[in-house]
């Protein structure tokens, strides 16, 4: 089954190098191409794609509100953001959006291809290099409102324990290594996380680690 992705992107030279990887590429096709965010959500209104990749600072509509109003809409389509060092703030803004991936820049074409893959399954992905900035950044800000630890009241104190490693960005089986764990049963408590904190995907329940405090009292 082929991915059908849009790239948006105000460079066209970001743009370019995606489509060319992409079209050497058996499951994955390019069906449109956008430099704003305004256009991202009109081809995705009108060809449904299954992924959107999203640059975040661009002219007229910002990649923080075309990913909002691609992720409430009524379709499937996920949002890959594509970003650079200097996005912390933006990339923030984009979690609490909707969005199901965040990459980087220079990050190899192979890995992004990769991601795209995984978010398209269903599943999401936050580069380790983006989630290691955005707890350094988010360690600094003043606390907006008092820390959601009353929504964690139903995990058990292990369950919290790998909240708080996919919180600090750690990949399945980093978890499981951390924890003397095998890799099944680190995705089991992942899958018990999803349920009972009602999260969409893994990026949401790297905000709730975030807003509970967990990363900031593990550091």
């Amino acid at each position: 089954m082929t991915i059908r992705v849009v790239l948006t992107d105000d460079q066209p030279l970001v743009r370019a190098a995606l489509q060319m990887v992409i079209t050497d590429t058996a499951d994955i096709e390019v069906v449109g191409e956008a430099d704003d965010g305004a256009e991202a959500v009109r081809l995705t209104e009108e060809l449904a794609p299954d992924v959107v990749v999203m640059d975040l600072r661009m002219p007229g509509m910002d990649g923080i509100e075309a990913t909002r109003l691609i992720t409430m809409g009524t379709g499937s389509t996920r949002v890959v953001v594509l970003t650079t060092f200097d996005d912390d703030d933006h990339v923030y803004g984009a979690l609490h959006a909707g969005a199901s991936g965040f990459l980087v820049k220079d990050m190899a074409l192979d890995d992004i291809l990769a991601a795209i893959r995984i978010v398209s399954a269903g599943d999401a992905l936050i580069a380790p290099a983006v989630t290691r900035r955005l707890i350094k950044e988010f360690a600094t800000r003043p606390a907006a409102s008092p820390p959601r630890r009353s929504e964690l009241d139903g995990i058990t104190a292990r369950e919290r324990e790998v909240l708080t490693l996919v919180g600090r960005g750690l990949s399945n089986t980093e978890i499981a290594s951390e924890l003397s764990i095998s890799i099944a049963t680190a995705k089991t408590y992942l899958t018990r996380l999803l349920a009972k904190l009602n999260a969409r995907d893994r990026v949401q329940l790297v905000i709730l680690a975030y807003e509970a405090g967990l990363v900031a009292t593990s550091q």
